[in-house]
């Protein structure tokens, strides 16, 4: 199940909640002073692919076809291959 980070209005208090999506409109209603927070989660934060961060030969490999089938792609020119 995805977990939530909300943030309280009034208090500044973060929380973290775990619940399936489908629940996640209802909860947001029923807690008006809940805002909820997005971020890039962990698994984004550690497969960055910019900013020098080394990569594997194999991921070097999956950028490269990726790059070669998509007609207009950019991604050579946005990332360090």
């Amino acid at each position: 199940m995805p977990t939530y980070n909300f943030k309280n209005k009034e208090t500044g208090e973060e929380t973290e909640v775990v619940m399936k999506m489908s629940v996640l409109t209802e909860f947001k209603e029923s807690n008006p002073m809940l805002e909820l927070v997005i971020s890039g989660g962990a698994l984004c934060r550690s497969i960055n692919i910019g900013n020098g961060i080394n990569k594997d030969g194999g991921f070097k490999e999956v950028l490269r076809n990726i790059h070669r089938r998509t007609p207009g792609s950019v991604l050579d020119k946005t990332t360090v291959i």
